[in-house]
């Protein structure tokens, strides 16, 4: 099952790089800005009825009206847009009537999403339209909720019911009674075994094997905002406790530029973050009453990561200008890389619009001020196995971040492959996390993630790309913010036979060592599949020499190299790139002839030494490595500024006497400057001895020295 370990320190490897002013806070003028954007962006595809027409199928679809009235009316009721009114009005004339008449009259039958966002917008437009209109609007929304929604449709839909029936209670729609029942009833019968065991807690949407981290944000969401409306059924405090619960530790999975996770059913669509950053908006609050300050922090800061790190897929062109990308990538929309049968230019955009307009007036109340902390994706010191539903795991150490799968879609699920097995995203606070790759790629006949592969009849196969023949189990041996140890091991399911490959993983802030060798030692012919990003609608810059394989969006920026440490490593890239929601990645098998590979993942910017530097500095050693960048001594890492991990001493130099000592073996991260130690902090209470000085250091205190 699902475990977690985690260090609590606070000194981050990169604080240059971390520092809050890195961020711009979200503003209550950027939040309009970007509605705005959307808003306009979707007025050219409004009809004469006032439906939103969706630019690609030609027709209205789905929930894309009723989520422009609420953003327009947020728009207008905030001072902004006024000549947007018009348009706004039109589009809940027409959405009331649609769920006035039930779910058969509701496009493509989303009732649930129709009654969530009028119950919601009803209000806003109370002071912006004649008495008359509002009645009117008001009494199509009395209609019994049996009529409102699909009886077959559960999970994340039924939340949103739960949503707007609450709403409907407190507008005087429908009865105080009625409303509590129907939540209770849920509740109790479906959305309350969603929630997945201790240490997680995080919701099962059920719609992807595995399941989707994407949608489970969705379910949480829902039911948060019945907290937020002030619920007072007798599962309120069962509510609230379960989906903070589940969000603490969905801190521990978002990458540390703020990107939701990957996996399951529509992962890596831009919406998603958008309602990441919502969540983490109204959690932080009740984090903070409840003395957990530091989980607050982390929120805070993740959903400022997250607003920013959106500009990526902002359009500026022609009539698109003020959208955004619907996945991940620059693609031509009309090829849907990524999308799921769900996925549209309409509804997802006003996902967008929805969801930025329900945070623009969630923050607009809490007032809430930019944090000045790194969150612990920036630091790192933590390591997160979820259920074999979700089958994945995180390890992060220094602000690094590896996201494992340890199994891969069988089948395809919407319209898509999901979740290909392996390493699928290599993420780096402060850099650009794209390059990592940010996930792997699945398709019906190929697939690439950061794994083994092997030769089977004269063909080289990525075990990736053999989902029913292969999955993995993964283990944790070290976890400090300096360094995590942890080991994928690839075995075949039942029925299926090949070789068991085992993957050790040695995680530093500066980039990460993966040592794989056969578990039987039966020398088979296997190799191991480097993920490049070679395009993402406009081709990267890319080199593949020698022992190197590296891709970057322009010359002089972010980085992401693959080094083959052997010396009698070989480079094969002949293969097809495949398709991720990312881009494509062009898998490279990197092979050796002895009995064990190593590989150094180097993400890096311009400031640090380039790839060729490092290969030619790096060597293997009894207890780890040694680069330009740092070495690893068993269960530490030293760098020019950083050093950790688990030990009675450490040395800043190699081979030198032991500058810094404990009285006794202790967690440990130290801060370095021109060769100095400038702070340090211990995970117990011990005595250190530094530079003829000796400290009472206390657990999780850190110490700053002159």
């Amino acid at each position: 099952m699902g475990g977690t370990q985690e260090t609590h320190f606070h000194l981050a490897p990169r604080p240059s790089v971390v520092r809050a002013s890195a961020v711009q806070p979200i503003t209550a003028e950027a939040m309009l800005d970007r509605l705005d954007g959307l808003c306009r962006f979707t007025v050219q595809w409004q009809d004469a009825s006032g439906a939103v027409i969706d630019p690609f199928v030609h027709r209205e679809f789905q929930y894309a009206t009723p989520y422009f009235a609420f953003a327009v009316g947020t728009l207008v009721e905030a001072g902004r847009s006024r000549d947007l009114l018009p348009h706004g009005v039109a589009a809940m004339e027409s959405a009331t009537r649609q769920l006035g008449g039930g779910d058969a009259a509701v496009p493509d039958r989303h009732g649930e999403f129709f009654l969530a966002s009028l119950s919601e917008a009803l209000p806003v437009y109370k002071g912006l339209v004649q008495e008359e209109t509002w009645l009117r609007w008001s009494n199509r929304l009395r209609l019994p909720i049996a009529e409102m929604i699909a009886e077959k449709q559960i999970g994340n839909w039924r939340t949103y019911a739960m949503k707007g029936e609450w709403q409907r209670a407190k507008l005087g729609l429908v009865s105080h009674s009625d409303a509590v029942s129907f939540i209770e009833e849920n509740w109790k019968k479906d959305e309350l075994g969603r929630f997945a065991a201790a240490p997680t807690f995080l919701y099962h949407d059920r719609s992807s094997d595995p399941d989707t981290l994407s949608v489970a944000l969705v379910g949480e969401g829902n039911l948060l905002a019945l907290v937020l409306e002030d619920y007072d059924g007798p599962s309120a405090a069962e509510i609230k406790a379960k989906v903070l619960a589940a969000l603490r530790a969905t801190v521990l999975l978002v990458d540390p530029t703020g990107q939701v996770p990957a996996n399951g059913r529509t992962d890596d669509h831009v919406w998603t973050e958008v309602g990441l950053q919502l969540l983490f908006s109204a959690a932080a609050p009740m984090m903070r009453a409840e003395g957990d300050a530091r989980t607050a922090d982390a929120m805070e800061r993740l959903a400022e990561l997250s607003f920013a790190g959106m500009e990526r897929w902002r359009r500026s062109d022609g009539r698109w200008s003020g959208s955004y990308y619907i996945t991940k990538n620059h693609f031509d929309p009309a090829l849907r890389v990524g999308y799921q049968n769900a996925s549209q230019y309409s509804n997802y955009s006003g996902s967008l619009m929805f969801h930025l307009a329900e945070m623009y007036r969630l923050r607009s109340k809490l007032a809430i001020k930019p944090v000045s902390v790194p969150s612990p994706a920036e630091i790192g010191g933590y390591a997160v196995q979820l259920d074999p539903a979700f089958a994945a795991s995180f390890a992060n150490a220094g602000g690094l971040q590896l996201e494992f799968n340890l199994r891969g879609e069988t089948k395809e699920t919407n319209d898509n492959w999901w979740t290909p097995l392996g390493v699928v995203r290599i993420a780096r606070a402060a850099w650009e996390t794209r390059l990592g790759p940010s996930d792997g790629a699945q398709t019906a006949s190929a697939a690439a993630s950061f794994a083994p592969e092997i030769e089977r009849n004269g063909e080289w196969v990525r075990l990736s790309a053999i989902p029913e023949a292969y999955e993995a189990s993964w283990s944790v041996q070290m976890v400090n913010p300096a360094i995590v140890r942890c080991t994928m091991e690839y075995h075949p399911t039942a029925g299926h036979d090949g070789p068991s490959l085992r993957d050790r993983f040695a995680i530093t802030p500066d980039g990460v060592l993966s040592t794989v060798e056969e578990i039987a030692q039966e020398h088979e012919s296997w190799g191991v599949t480097w993920p490049l990003l070679v395009d993402d609608g406009q081709p990267l810059r890319t080199r593949i020499d020698g022992r190197i394989a590296e891709t970057s969006f322009t010359a002089g920026a972010d980085t992401e190299s693959f080094l083959a440490v052997d010396g009698d490593a070989t480079l094969d890239a002949k293969m097809k790139p495949v398709r991720s929601t990312f881009g494509d990645l062009l898998p490279v098998r990197m092979r050796i002839a002895g009995a064990t590979s190593h590989t150094f993942v180097y993400p890096h910017d311009a400031g640090q030494p380039d790839a060729d530097a490092v290969l030619k500095s790096f060597r293997i050693t009894e207890r780890g490595f040694v680069s330009a960048l740092g070495r690893v001594e068993g269960d530490i890492y030293i760098s020019p500024t950083f050093a950790g991990g688990r030990g009675s001493e450490v040395a800043l130099k190699e081979g030198g006497r032991a500058d810094l000592r404990f009285n006794r073996e202790c967690g440990f991260v130290v801060q370095i400057s021109h060769g100095a130690v400038t702070a340090i902090e211990v995970d117990r209470a011990v005595t250190a001895r530094l530079r003829g000085h000796t400290y009472q250091l206390n657990a999780y205190r850190p110490l700053f020295l002159p």
